[in-house]
């Protein structure tokens, strides 16, 4: 199960975290009905964004965020601390709900080792993709994609909005980048945004993130509600994914120009 790499000419890498659904047998077994579900995947977020910049590179995992969180820091520390967020190596559902059979949540030393053998060669494909373009290009735009349901009450109050965009607070990229992707999301009228609200950016934005060096990361949170139905068996909802992509295809477009 090692990550999916397809590289490509642009100065753009799409990394794709929390798409995958596979569970290897020895840990899908030890989950309970409420993990076999997968709720908390990031659903159909590689079809959302297929093709809409050919020649980006595209960095995913088919892995489950159950498995390993491939945006959570690998000491295990607290993106958000002080506020209901999940581990690395996740015990519970965004709305705090056991996903394990009773006594069968991993050890601190299997929590390692899931780390060794997966977190850690997607970091590994990612950092040589990162290095590959910036040293075509000059520069890399890390654009890390993910979405969530528009409404969890365990992580957030009320609805979330549409576009939620993060650069841990200005630090992870050059600040025109944060503008025109801030920019785009505003033109786009039928939906609303914000920036580094309830999701600043994880690990990924905050750690390759580093705009003095040529390195800038950015991560676009979408709510679901915009793409699909929010509940199982959660189809993708083609008209409303296809109004939705023009805005991604927008602010792609406009990442892959705005450093010339």
């Amino acid at each position: 199960m090692s990550p999916t790499v397809r590289p490509g000419s642009s100065p753009l890498l799409l990394a794709q975290p929390h798409g995958g659904i596979e569970i290897p047998d020895e840990i899908l077994t030890r989950l309970n009905a409420v993990g076999h579900a997968r709720a908390d995947t990031d659903w159909h977020i590689s079809r959302l964004y297929a093709d809409l910049i050919p020649d980006a590179t595209i960095v995913s995992t088919p892995l489950h965020r159950y498995v390993i969180d491939a945006n959570r820091d690998p000491a295990d520390e607290s993106l958000y601390p002080g506020q209901n967020t999940t581990s690395l190596c996740p015990t519970t559902t965004f709305d705090g709900t056991e996903i394990y059979l009773d006594g069968q949540a991993p050890s601190r030393d299997e929590i390692n080792a899931r780390q060794q053998r997966y977190h850690q060669p997607y970091h590994d494909a990612l950092r040589e993709q990162l290095e590959r373009i910036h040293q075509q290009h000059g520069y890399v735009i890390l654009y890390d994609c993910h979405s969530i349901r528009s409404r969890v009450p365990f992580l957030f109050e009320g609805r979330l909005p549409d576009f939620n965009i993060g650069t841990n607070n200005g630090s992870s990229c050059d600040a025109a980048i944060e503008s025109a992707v801030q920019d785009t999301c505003a033109r786009a009228t039928a939906y609303n945004s914000i920036l580094n609200g309830r999701f600043k950016g994880g690990w990924t934005t905050r750690h390759y993130g580093e705009p003095d060096l040529g390195f800038h990361a950015i991560q676009m949170e979408l709510a679901q509600c915009n793409y699909m139905v929010e509940q199982a068996p959660w189809q993708y909802v083609d008209d409303k994914a296809r109004k939705l992509r023009v805005i991604l295809g927008d602010i792609l477009q406009t990442l892959t120009k705005v450093l010339e």
